[in-house]
């Protein structure tokens, strides 16, 4: 499908909406925005499939705002989605487009006082923009105060469908349904929906629009797409090589390095420091306001790298990244989608390079499955990375001994108790728990152990499935 020429004028958009897309530099719609924004005005549900930057968020937020601006009382939209960053940068969007009408949206994530969110819940703003978890302990946790505040709600979104209903987020999604009212309209989104698509009429109540940018499902043209194949032990070597041939060669530009566990994130980011680079780093052990605060002198080029987790991969709005690095090829073909969609944005061009090990050749032939693309090796001269080696591993060595000082995995550790203990393990089998977890790490166990806390009888006790998502899986 080719790029939609349409201005916003032609959408059956108010005025003021257009006036405000003006002032934005904003005149003419992308297609997922041209095909739903009529349809979600009209009240149908829909369901739209595009690939990221395509404007998804614009397509729900304006006929949002247009019917929430002929009657604003209460709380008349829930936005779920599932990053703490991706929340705040929907939020920025709403309150910018909604200035004229004195918008009050709320931002609902961990990482803050959950007493103030509850006032924030309470005050009934009229969007709310949260991550699943810490809304449905809201929820759960005062219920007889915040019970009928979504009874009258009139949109929910789910942005971000495919990861939102791939079960990780079964137990949130079940809690916050029961306090919405069947009678609203759904709306959900996402940059691969395949997988949702069969879980759709558990949150629709009415047969939905379906839009699937066609040509824009996997990854888009102007994105150039190459891996780089070197041994394992020296593979940090090769990433610092690349990295500093791209940004000696484009010198304004911007870098996106990501890696797959937070303790790989965080020594790559000490790793890179020492080699004097200044970097940002972006994962979930990070508090809330770092990450806020990397994100944004990252997004302002006061930063230029960014090394993160798969918690930067879905939806954010990062303007002008020229390359996304894959120390790792994910596990999900899908990551890989959302992870290289950060670069080759909004019609620019952009590039991705992925590190391919001699043990990575399955993954690489599964995610040139899904693209529908064979990607091109890019030659690295080994005798300049050759120069590297030494100073690479030394650095990275000295990274990993400051994370062991810092307490890293142990502070990891803790967090993953008190999350056992809240749910209703004793603490005897909170620590007998995460023994078997790291006798599983070191080899001494072949399969994962599994939560059975003993003396729980059948209707009686807490429910773990939520918590041994977290303990199991590890978090990105």
């Amino acid at each position: 499908m080719s790029a939609s020429k349409k201005p916003f004028s032609e959408l059956g958009l108010h005025s003021w909406l257009i006036q405000q897309l003006s002032s934005l530099h904003m005149k003419n719609a992308t297609p997922v925005q041209e095909f739903c924004i009529p349809k979600i005005l009209e009240g149908c549900d829909v369901l739209g499939c595009a690939k990221t930057g395509t404007g998804k968020t614009l397509a729900f937020a304006l006929p949002i705002l247009q019917q929430l601006a002929i009657d604003p009382y209460g709380i008349y939209a829930l936005i779920l989605t599932p990053t703490r960053e991706l929340a705040f940068q929907i939020a920025d969007q709403f309150n910018a487009l909604g200035k004229t009408i004195s918008l009050k949206c709320t931002v609902i994530v961990g990482g803050r006082s959950i007493i103030e969110q509850t006032r924030d819940v309470s005050a009934r703003p009229h969007v709310i923009v949260a991550t699943p978890g810490r809304l449905a302990d809201i929820l759960d946790n005062n219920s007889e105060h915040v019970e009928n505040i979504l009874k009258k709600i009139k949109v929910l979104v789910l942005d971000e469908a495919d990861r939102m209903l791939d079960g990780q987020y079964n137990d949130s999604l079940k809690t916050i349904f029961r306090f919405l009212p069947a009678k609203r309209q759904t709306l959900l989104f996402s940059a691969t929906i395949t997988s949702a698509i069969a879980k759709l009429h558990k949150v629709s109540v009415r047969k939905p629009y379906f839009f699937e940018d066609v040509s824009e499902v996997a990854t888009v043209d102007k994105l150039d797409q190459k891996y780089i194949l070197c041994p394992q032990a020296v593979k940090d070597a090769y990433l610092v090589y690349v990295v500093k041939n791209f940004m000696e060669r484009n010198e304004k530009s911007s870098v996106i390095v990501f890696s797959q566990t937070c303790h790989e994130c965080q020594a790559l980011a000490y790793m890179f420091e020492a080699l004097g680079f200044h970097v940002g780093s972006l994962h979930s052990q990070i508090p809330q306001r770092q990450r806020l605060t990397s994100l944004s002198a990252f997004r302002s080029k006061s930063v230029r790298i960014l090394i993160c987790t798969d918690v930067a991969s879905r939806g954010l709005d990062i303007p002008h990244v020229d390359l996304v690095v894959n120390h790792n090829i994910p596990q999900c073909p899908k990551t890989y989608v959302h992870r290289v969609g950060r670069s080759a944005r909004a019609g620019r061009f952009g590039a991705a390079f992925t590190f391919v090990t001699q043990f990575d050749i399955v993954l690489l032939k599964a995610v040139e499955e899904l693209i529908g693309k064979q990607l091109q090796e890019l030659k690295v001269n080994e005798k300049n990375v050759t120069k590297y080696v030494s100073q690479v591993l030394v650095s990275k060595r000295e990274a990993e001994l400051k994370l062991e000082q810092q307490n890293f995995n142990e502070k990891k550790e803790t967090n993953k108790r008190k999350e056992l203990i809240l749910a209703g393990l004793s603490e005897k089998e909170a620590d007998k728990y995460l023994e078997k977890i790291r006798a599983h790490k070191r080899g001494e166990s072949v399969k994962k152990p599994e939560l059975k806390p003993k003396g729980t009888k059948k209707g009686k006790g807490a429910d773990l499935s939520k918590v041994e998502k977290k303990i199991v899986k590890k978090k990105k």
